[in-house]
């Protein structure tokens, strides 16, 4: 069981979608995506508020929405853990699901730029092998 850092977590305080929905959606494209495993151990709320310059009721919000999900279970003495999952990997229309809200954004972003659609598409082929 790994426990894992509060920095796996970014916010975008300015963002029109709220701190605690963004908490939430990306706990749940880190366990799509393997990064968080069944069985895994969450950062403390705590841990999250403080790295996050957060109110802890914002972080305890996304946990508590996660945790009525069964995406996070609370194990007493431990803390949140990562559910154990009745499939091994969600299928990959449903991680697809995962990212169209934030490529709608970037997208939206782009055209108020008046950025070329093969350029916002060469520089995030780019930033995809980066982070490979």
């Amino acid at each position: 069981m790994a426990a894992h850092s509060a920095h796996l977590f970014s916010i975008v305080p300015g963002a029109s979608e709220p701190i605690y929905r963004q908490l939430v959606d990306q706990a749940r494209r880190l366990v799509a995506g393997g990064q968080l495993a069944p069985g895994d151990a969450m950062p403390s709320v705590r841990q999250i508020a403080q790295a996050l310059a957060l109110n802890p009721m914002t972080v305890s919000k996304a946990y508590g929405i996660l945790e009525t999900e069964g995406l996070l279970t609370r194990r007493r003495g431990v803390g949140m853990l990562v559910a154990e999952a009745p499939e091994p990997r969600p299928s990959v229309a449903s991680r697809i699901d995962l990212l169209r809200p934030t490529l709608e954004r970037a997208a939206r972003e782009a055209r108020q730029l008046e950025l070329d659609a093969d350029i916002v598409l060469a520089l995030f082929t780019r930033i995809l092998k980066e982070a490979s």
